[in-house]
């Protein structure tokens, strides 16, 4: 497969399953177009024109040749200085690396983050938090996440990757599309009672069941496993951890519990302020379920994978 077929198929995808619906996600790629389209002549050359037709700016060919034929790509979580090295030292044993791709965004995507934070309002309002405050609560939010990337020195890897010539791609908003829309879909379905129900659906997830056993599984860490669930939310996706101030709105919209990958200390008080049981899944094994869905819809069986930095690749297919 070409690098660029990857790519796309990944972003499409992501577009796909994202949880605000495809029509959402379409207007606001009509809104970038014309916002390109009103710029100066002048300013047109510093616009990220992939903007266009990929709606997550954390998700881009970092570097290599668009053309490149992809055999074999090594696929991880965190994938920094360490792993380009550890993918140029495969490829010196003759095992050789076509691409490193990347979870966790890194050069520009990663100066970016904040960029796709603005689509966590939209699902506020899907899931009945009056549009006005959902976009009021994340906008202060999205500006302090802003501040906290624009002193950290982004391009370490992809300057590695481009030195050693090895093609390096991160999949980030379109991966956590795939695990919210998965689980969502599941709880859907399956209507748990309790929030001990929620874990015993979770761990029956081999991602989940795997990390269970060798690092730390799926957790209650607001409520308790004896309460009634009610309205499930599951909240993986939008760049990173949202507003403080989105749990009481969503306590107001009938959010009784969230199931999430991580969550600060701060934010723990305020949803258990606010009465919301929380359940933490676990962060790399909800990671590695959206890297594996994603896989298995992009990759053809010419392609092999190299599983490192947390990931473990299980296939659904």
């Amino acid at each position: 497969m070409k690098l660029k077929e990857i790519y796309e198929k990944a972003y499409k995808r992501g577009i796909e399953l994202d949880p605000r619906g495809v029509d959402e996600v379409t207007s606001e790629l009509e809104r970038a177009g014309k916002d390109f389209a009103d710029l100066k002549e002048g300013e047109k050359r510093f616009f990220d024109t992939e903007k266009l037709v990929n709606p997550y700016a954390d998700t881009r060919i970092l570097c290599g040749d668009p053309g490149t034929e992809v055999r074999r790509m090594l696929v991880g979580i965190d994938m920094e200085v360490g792993e380009i090295l550890l993918a140029d030292r495969l490829t010196e044993r003759g095992k050789k690396v076509d691409l490193v791709l990347a979870h966790h965004p890194q050069g520009k995507p990663m100066a970016d983050l904040y960029d796709v934070m603005d689509m966590q309002s939209g699902i506020l309002y899907k899931y009945g938090v009056p549009v006005n405050v959902a976009e009021d609560i994340m906008d202060e939010r999205i500006k302090e996440v802003e501040r906290r990337l624009m002193p950290v020195n982004h391009t370490r890897a992809v300057d590695a990757a481009r030195l050693l010539d090895i093609p390096f791609m991160c999949i980030h908003t379109p991966t956590d599309n795939a695990v919210t829309t998965y689980l969502q879909d599941l709880f859907d379905e399956q209507q748990p009672r309790y929030v001990s129900d929620v874990i015993d659906i979770l761990r029956s997830i081999p991602e989940y069941e795997g990390a269970s056993a060798e690092t730390l599984g799926p957790k209650v860490v607001c409520g308790a496993a004896r309460r009634r669930v009610g309205k499930v939310f599951v909240d993986m996706t939008g760049g990173t951890g949202g507003s403080k101030k989105a749990f009481e709105t969503l306590t107001n919209a009938g959010v009784s519990t969230i199931v999430g990958m991580h969550i600060g200390e701060d934010h723990r008080k305020e949803a258990s302020k606010n009465h919301i049981n929380v359940v933490i899944a676990g962060h790399i094994a909800s990671d590695s379920i959206g890297i594996n869905l994603m896989l298995d819809h992009v990759l053809d069986e010419s392609v092999e994978v190299v599983e490192a930095s947390g990931f473990r690749r299980i296939s659904r297919d």
